[in-house]
């Protein structure tokens, strides 16, 4: 039992559920290294979403809705810390969600489907693996992806992800959201819009952005959501997310 009193009380909390994913068998041991790698770069940035990350939070949004054929990507680490999160951002956002994972077995992605549909998200995509397609130029099990969902994107999240995938999506014309704590990674250079935050604030603040579009019916204005989008550097955006860290 973590007690709420101590100082590190939330980032122990995420540590606690990335184990006990570990222990479940849908988070591969290496999971709990790319938590820790990204847990360093949290406390860097002083564990709070920064102004540059609320900008890119909504350039994602307003891509995301701008797009034909929206796709959330999940694996281990993000089932484990944001579950019913990415959820409500696929609800409000009215995107697919499908599972890619690199360290792919038939019961990692049972497991994950079953939590998913526990949850009331009933089509979740990339479990088949008969009807799997696979984007070429990627020689890695990451490489897998669904006919109706990553395959046809043209817009994509992929939270916690890893930089070969994210490069050649982009090469394949898809626009790539990340959501990486580090924006020295290779995955936030190859990233159309990188939101270097937690994945834990990052798609909650997602869904706010969105819902609230949607409240103002600017949601259905594609000259705001562009305007958005075009005012978006993301090379700006991680010089300016690099000089957060540097002012710790």
């Amino acid at each position: 039992m973590i007690s709420k009193t101590h100082p590190r009380y939330q980032s122990l909390l995420l540590r606690d559920k990335v184990k006990n994913a570990f222990k479940e068998g849908y988070l591969a041991d290496t999971g709990m290294i790319a938590h820790g790698r990204g847990e360093t770069f949290d406390y860097l940035i002083g564990e709070k979403t920064t102004e540059t990350a609320k900008k890119a939070c909504e350039a994602a949004v307003a891509t995301i809705l701008l797009a034909e054929n929206p796709v959330l990507s999940v694996n281990g680490n993000t089932t484990a810390l944001a579950i019913d999160e990415i959820i409500e951002l696929a609800k409000a956002t009215d995107s697919k969600i499908e599972i890619n994972l690199f360290y792919r077995t038939p019961e990692r992605v049972e497991i994950i489907t079953r939590m998913f549909k526990e949850r009331g998200w009933e089509d979740i995509l990339g479990t088949n693996e008969e009807e799997l397609a696979y984007i070429d130029n990627l020689n890695s099990p990451r490489a897998t992806a669904s006919r109706e969902g990553s395959y046809m994107a043209d817009v994509m999240l992929v939270p916690l992800e890893d930089g070969d995938r994210a490069e050649v999506l982009v090469q394949n014309g898809k626009k790539i959201i990340c959501i990486d704590l580090n924006p020295l990674s290779r995955t936030a250079k190859m990233s159309t819009i990188s939101i270097v935050d937690n994945v834990v604030r990052a798609v909650p603040l997602m869904t706010k952005i969105a819902n609230e579009f949607k409240e103002s019916g600017k949601d259905k204005d594609r000259e705001f959501l562009e305007n958005i989008v075009n005012n978006f550097s993301n090379e700006q955006n991680l010089k300016d997310s690099l000089a957060s860290i540097k002012l710790k």
